[in-house]
């Protein structure tokens, strides 16, 4: 059934020519059944009108022949005329007229018939009804029998060959006729199909064009509606239902687009209020532990408190500032920069801020260049690294490797710690996913550190990925080698 399915026209097109010309042939075929049997009909009653017509005078030449022959009367007879006589159950005499009956020179052959044709016209009734008769030597007749006037039968007959001719010739004018219709038709019926389903191809093409849209960030204008809306027709309802679709994801992205801006607004805004507060309350906590009156033990572990949680809270105020302006599109700084400096420098930060963990660095013999903010990459570095040192137990190795190809900078940051569940990996880059399950945390975090790695790498056009299972972790940073475009 398989073999079936894969063998039929898939394409709407292909099945509607396909189904237009099965119902044409079997329309052919069933007129061409139809007029062959119609027409076979009528020149066997037309036979039969001449065999009655010509009565037995034939078949009496036999039972009384000419003094001087014995081959029948053939005057008035036609071609391929059959006559026989039987006496006793015995055949006396059987001959065919031959040649031309209203030319003198016609005559009346013998004929020796076979067993089979003997027996067959035996078999014929005597009642002087036209029967079959299948003389197999010479085709097939119609014939009637009747008594004679000795006690014997009399039998003639009139051949079909001239009707099975005629038929043959209609089935042969038919088959020409019906194939150069199908044909034509096919042609006529594809490109009419054509015509008919353009409507539908306008609706793929949009439909391609849409696929095709960014529509992941919001601000999309979705192209034209289509003008086939007309609802007396299958194709206009589907035309008028596709607009109608893309009215409503114009309307949902403009939504999301609109939310998602107020959103950025907010944390912007938010930013830059909280930081003249923040700075504030950190310089107070200052004065606070600087003052020369001694402070009781709870007021000076408050304000260490307030001045650690201060310095942090600014931290993330940064970091969504930084989003903020990274979603905004804000140009970085463009300059080239050498990567495998950088990259021995946040190794190091790291070595420092995580001495529990080993870390091995992998780098080119030659210096990597690549062209971008050297800050803001610098940051993206350190998050991965931090990341990897805050989820890994102490004694985790983590592997640095920097690698290049002709098209593109690789940074892989691997480690063997426990592994990110699989649930989490699809949302891993969001903002404000935190890690959990296996991968410990010795620390607290915002949440924003990858968010902003992916930011700052999608700014320099390259990408950001993990694969992760227990005992193997791997971040890897794409960065297009020298001057972008």
């Amino acid at each position: 059934m398989s073999w079936v399915r894969g063998r039929l026209p898939r394409s709407l097109r292909a099945r509607l020519i396909s189904g237009l010309l099965v119902l044409l042939a079997l329309a052919c075929v069933a007129v061409g059944i139809a007029t062959a049997l119609a027409l076979h009909s009528f020149l066997v009653s037309k036979v039969d009108d001449q065999l009655l017509q010509s009565g037995v005078r034939y078949a009496q030449s036999l039972e009384h022949p000419d003094a001087g022959g014995m081959a029948g009367d053939t005057r008035a007879q036609s071609v391929g005329t059959f006559g026989a006589r039987l006496a006793g159950g015995k055949l006396t005499q059987a001959a065919i007229v031959d040649g031309d009956a209203d030319d003198a020179d016609a005559s009346a052959d013998a004929v020796t018939l076979s067993a089979a044709e003997l027996a067959a016209v035996r078999a014929l009734p005597v009642d002087g009804s036209i029967h079959d008769l299948d003389l197999h030597t010479d085709g097939y007749y119609r014939a009637r029998a009747v008594a004679g006037r000795d006690n014997d039968i009399l039998i003639t007959g009139m051949p079909l060959a001239g009707v099975e001719g005629a038929v043959h010739r209609l089935e042969m004018v038919e088959v020409t006729v019906f194939a150069i219709a199908l044909g034509a038709t096919g042609i006529a019926g594809a490109l009419w199909v054509r015509l008919s389903l353009r409507p539908l191809d306008r609706v793929a093409a949009t439909a391609v064009r849409v696929t095709e849209l960014p529509l992941e960030s919001g601000a999309v204008a979705l192209p034209q509606r289509l003008p086939d809306n007309d609802p007396g027709t299958e194709v206009g309802q589907v035309g008028a239902a596709f607009n109608r679709m893309l009215g409503h994801v114009e309307t949902a992205l403009a939504s999301r687009h609109s939310s998602e801006e107020r959103l950025r607004s907010f944390a912007a805004d938010a930013g830059h209020e909280l930081r003249t507060p923040l700075a504030a309350i950190r310089g107070h906590a200052e004065l606070a532990r600087l003052h020369p009156q001694p402070q009781a033990p709870e007021v000076a572990r408050a304000l260490t408190r307030i001045q650690a949680e201060s310095v942090r809270m600014g931290a993330i105020v940064d970091d969504l500032l930084l989003l903020a302006r990274l979603d905004a599109g804000r140009p970085l700084a463009r300059a080239e920069l050498d990567l495998t400096l950088l990259v021995i420098d946040a190794v190091s930060d790291a070595q420092v801020a995580g001495p529990g963990q080993q870390w091995v660095l992998d780098l080119p013999e030659t210096p990597v260049l690549v062209t971008g903010d050297r800050d803001r990459l610098h940051q993206a570095v350190g998050n991965l690294l931090s990341n990897a040192r805050q989820h890994t137990p102490a004694g985790s190795t983590v592997r640095v490797r920097l690698s290049r190809t002709p098209e593109r900078v690789r940074l892989t940051v691997a480690d063997d710690g426990p592994g990110i569940p699989e649930s989490l990996q699809p949302t891993l880059f969001e903002r404000f996913t935190r890690g959990g399950g296996g991968r410990s945390r010795t620390d607290g975090g915002s949440g924003l550190g990858l968010a902003i790695a992916q930011a700052v790498v999608s700014a320099h056009h390259g990408s950001l990925t993990v694969s992760s299972r227990p005992g193997c972790t791997e971040f890897r940073l794409d960065l297009p080698e020298g001057q972008p475009s």
